[in-house]
């Protein structure tokens, strides 16, 4: 922005308090024919397909075998398919074929189905003030090489986005870049000739949506889009590119000109519809590629997860660290995101993204005790019953007990999504956008401002051929996952042995110290009389706390270690283990930050209230966890709230040696960038002594990441941390009443909240505002979710005493502000967080997580145990062993 108006910072404050949940002009735009009635609400609207006749059937599933050579080359393999899926579906060994094709359509459900969320993600350009733009994403333009400095040849360091193999930049005969003639100018990828075309692409075989300006002056195209280079995002015509938007585009200004492209009401020729690979595709961590800027299909697995996603690039391309909606983002480590930043719940809650590993002992698992209770909406969650494709006499029936009893699988990290592995898969394509036009009557994405209310199955239903036809399709998905998630052993990566012992003794230290202290939490295979403790299959409700504390003081009984270690001695003990019990531990014993724990998409009348159960409503409160204040550090009690919150489900420890950092945020060790063995072994090593020798922690965000250089040696991507710096200052009590080091996600530069002048409304447009506004300032250092976290939901009365706090608390300091905002040298940043801390309290009494420490607890097996739990620290030989089991899993 070249000229924007500054606003004093509690003024800023004080404007989005107020303008927050108010209408403005930036609503999806649907079509009049697509609406039932004269009003668009909940049930009036219909998605693209059914407002234009297309049925759910019109949508099968993608036969190709495309990506054959994925997922260790599986579908190439009848007899392996049909071994796996055999104990689920009895019969299918009859038919092999049949099986293949099954999870063929599943994967290329995962991969390359969008539901027709193109349209969602392209109003998500505007209502982010234009910070986030897929198109540009997917982009080569020379301003973009220049700045921010990424294209193809970076995409991975950069975004840590998987480029698609087979894609290349679109140059001229000189090698420059150039716009593709036949994608409206646009600098996107082009496919390599030597490239077989894209199956999905067939718009014969899968015709796409006609509705709008497509046929007329852009292409139908398939249902599945075009491919981009990118995987996970596919390329669909735009309807909504009409005679007079095609006069109006220009490609040139879209990516050079702020006035341009900062234009709410600009139409482009296309929409980026997104696929679940886009957040779940990576690097075969044993197979890995030899340029991670180039793998080739084989070099890439469906399930571990995007461990390398920049979240905070992604969403804002510029990467501008001025502005504090990056600084928000920037929040979010690599291989993390807040699946809630859409449908805010005002918690900024990155997590990492879920690797599927070994779904068929999870599924198994679920039976011994993931029993929950259904009622009103829950019950119209899709379960393997429905479907006649599942025999009368398979296990798989058995997840379901008509009219309200389901055993589910918990995937969320707080075991929210207890409704079915089915109802699970189907919330996922909800949450990226997948029939927006109901979905964005109960929400207002990314601001709030307003209460949220439930996404109607029974709705979607009725008025969504997108959402019947995912309903139908994951199945098979299911299907897949059930026989490609093996767990990725380190003894069959490229020199991988060389990270392991052939001391029989220490490992079988280790695997004592595993039974002693681990497995409790992190084995699916338990002592028999562990069921005792959870009865009902799972004993989830109003009684789960208390069934949960008899365990907990069970596990640690000469009993249960004398029958664990035995367990763990078998030779098949880590065959067909989830490494979980996926049981819900109080965030109270575990000691981690608590926000995860506390969100409340998935809470009774919230969001998700469809896809969490009635069981899971009734939990109990955990009780009090200990916080601390952000600038005294001053520990506290909160009290937790019930109603399902304050849990945290255990994650499985399968390849734990490829998914450090560790904990739920990655916020425990080093992130390495390349995805090769040698750099997860190094993130492994680090993330493992800080988890058991807690001491050693981070103390500054900033040590999290490793530097690195594109191989041209020019470009950082992260931090140059090699060695952490003093955490004088910055150590947090623990329960045990020892002090560990800690990281509080702080502001990395001056920042202000920027808005261009075209995404403004009306009556603030009318003003003498230049380009836009900028809020702030908010100086380096604060911390983020000390704004990130502010409920937007309070009253109106305690917005106006919130705005009056903070103006008293600023006082005469205004005309420095003042100053400072027009000479911005003239005031330092230690100034500006003086004359500001008289807002930390104010901000801290709206604030719906003051918990800001990211890095602590799971002091499990260490000192920083309270002396009451009774529990023993291992020493440093315990802990060596213990560290060369785990990396045989």
């Amino acid at each position: 922005m070249k000229t924007c108006r500054n606003i004093f910072y509690f003024t800023g404050i004080s404007l989005v308090l107020l303008l927050a949940g108010c209408s403005d002009d930036l609503s999806l735009k649907i079509a009049a024919e697509c609406i039932k009635g004269n009003h668009i609400q909940s049930g009036s609207v219909l998605d693209e397909a059914q407002c234009v006749n297309r049925s759910a059937e019109s949508f099968p599933g993608a036969d190709e075998d495309y990506f054959k050579d994925m997922d260790y080359g599986i579908s190439q393999t009848p007899d392996k398919v049909v071994a796996a899926l055999e104990p689920f579906v009895p019969g299918v060994s009859q038919n092999p074929d049949e099986a293949v094709k099954s999870i063929v359509r599943g994967r290329n459900n995962w991969i390359v189905w969008t539901g027709g969320n193109d349209k969602f993600w392209d109003y998500m350009s505007v209502k982010s003030f234009g910070s986030f733009d897929l198109l540009k994403v997917l982009s080569n333009h020379p301003r973009l090489v220049k700045n921010p400095g990424y294209s193809r040849d970076n995409r991975w360091h950069w975004f840590g986005l998987v480029n698609e193999p087979c894609f290349i930049k679109n140059t001229d005969a000189q090698g420059k870049l150039v716009g593709r003639e036949d994608r409206f100018g646009l600098y996107l990828d082009v496919r390599n000739p030597t490239c077989p075309a894209d199956p999905f692409e067939n718009e014969e075989k899968y015709p796409g949506v006609k509705i709008g300006a497509r046929g007329k002056t852009v292409p139908v195209g398939s249902y599945y889009g075009y491919a981009t280079g990118i995987v996970g995002l596919r390329l669909f015509p735009n309807p909504d590119f009409n005679e007079a938007a095609k006069k109006r585009w220009d490609a040139e200004k879209y990516y050079s000109d702020p006035n341009y492209y900062n234009n709410p009401k600009l139409v482009k020729p296309y929409r980026v519809g997104m696929a679940c690979s886009f957040c779940h595709v990576g690097p075969n961590p044993t197979n890995p590629p030899e340029d991670p800027e180039n793998p080739q299909w084989a070099n890439l697995n469906s399930n571990p997860g995007a461990q390398y996603f920049w979240f905070d690039r992604v969403f804002a391309y510029e990467a501008d660290k001025t502005s504090f909606a990056y600084q928000h983002l920037h929040t979010n480590r690599p291989g993390a995101l807040d699946t809630s930043l859409i449908s805010t719940d005002y918690i900024n809650n990155p997590r990492t993204m879920n690797a599927v590993y070994s779904l068929p002992a999870r599924m198994l698992n679920t039976l011994r005790w993931g029993e929950e209770k259904l009622n009103g909406g829950e019950r119209d969650n899709k379960q393997f019953n429905h479907f006649d494709e599942i025999p009368a006499d398979s296990p798989l029936r058995a997840f379901f007990k008509d009219p309200d009893t389901v055993l589910t699988p918990r995937v969320l990290k707080d075991g929210a999504d207890s409704v079915g592995a089915l109802g699970a898969l189907n919330r996922v394509f909800i949450n990226i956008g997948l029939f927006s036009e109901e979905w964005l009557q109960h929400i207002n994405p990314l601001v709030g401002g307003k209460p949220f209310t439930p996404f109607p199955i029974k709705i979607a239903e009725q008025n969504s051929s997108y959402w019947r036809a995912t309903e139908q399709q994951t199945l098979d998905g299911a299907l897949f996952f059930l026989v490609a998630t093996p767990p990725d052993h380190l003894k069959d990566a490229p020199g991988g042995k060389h990270y392991l012992t052939d001391d029989e003794e220490t490992l079988e230290h280790g695997k004592k110290v595993f039974a002693e202290h681990c497995a409790a939490c992190h084995s699916s295979k338990l002592p028999d009389e562990t069921n005792k403790f959870f009865p009902d299959k799972g004993c989830v409700g109003p009684d789960y706390l208390k069934c949960w504390n008899q365990y907990w003081h069970w596990t640690n009984s000469p009993e249960f270690k004398e029958k664990m270690t035995k367990l763990v001695m078998e030779e098949d003990f880590l065959k067909e283990n989830f490494l979980s019990t996926e049981l819900r531990i109080p965030v109270t014993l575990l000691e981690t930050n608590i926000c995860a724990s506390i969100a409340t998409n998935a809470i009774q009348g919230d969001t998700w209230d469809n896809f969490s159960s009635t069981s899971y409503k009734n939990l109990p409160s955990v009780g009090k966890a200990l916080i601390h204040h952000p600038v005294t550090r001053k520990p506290a009690d909160y009290v937790m709230p019930d109603g399902g919150r304050g849990y945290i489900r255990p994650p499985s420890l399968s390849s734990i040696w490829s998914t450090a950092p560790f904990l739920l945020n990655n916020t425990v060790g080093k992130f390495y960038p390349s995805g090769s063995v040698e750099d997860r072994m190094k993130s492994f090593e680090i993330s493992i002594e800080q988890l058991l020798w807690p001491e050693k922690r981070y103390c500054d965000q900033k040590d999290l990441y490793y530097y690195g250089q594109d191989k041209e040696g020019k470009g950082s991507y992260a931090y140059d941390s090699e060695a952490a710096g003093s955490c004088e200052g910055k150590t947090y009590l623990t329960r045990s009443g020892k002090e560990v080091p800690g990281i509080i996600d702080r502001t990395t530069e001056r920042s202000e909240l920027k808005v261009p002048k075209g995404y403004l409304p009306w009556y603030v447009r009318i003003f003498p505002i230049g380009d836009g506004l900028e809020l702030g300032p908010f100086p380096e250092g604060i911390p983020v979710n000390l704004v990130s976290n502010t409920n937007m939901e309070m009253s109106w009365g305690q917005r106006l005493s919130l705005s009056w706090d903070l103006a008293r608390a600023i006082g005469w300091d205004i005309f420095d502000l003042w100053k400072a905002q027009e000479h911005p040298e003239s005031m330092t940043d230690e100034e500006l967080r003086k004359i500001l801390s008289g807002i930390v309290d104010p901000l801290l009494e709206v604030n719906k997580c003051p918990d800001f420490v990211v890095n602590r607890g799971h002091y499990f097996g260490t000192d920083y145990l309270p002396a009451e739990e009774g529990r023993t620290a291992l020493d440093d030989n315990d802990k060596r062993a213990l560290i060369e089991f785990l990396k045989t899993m």
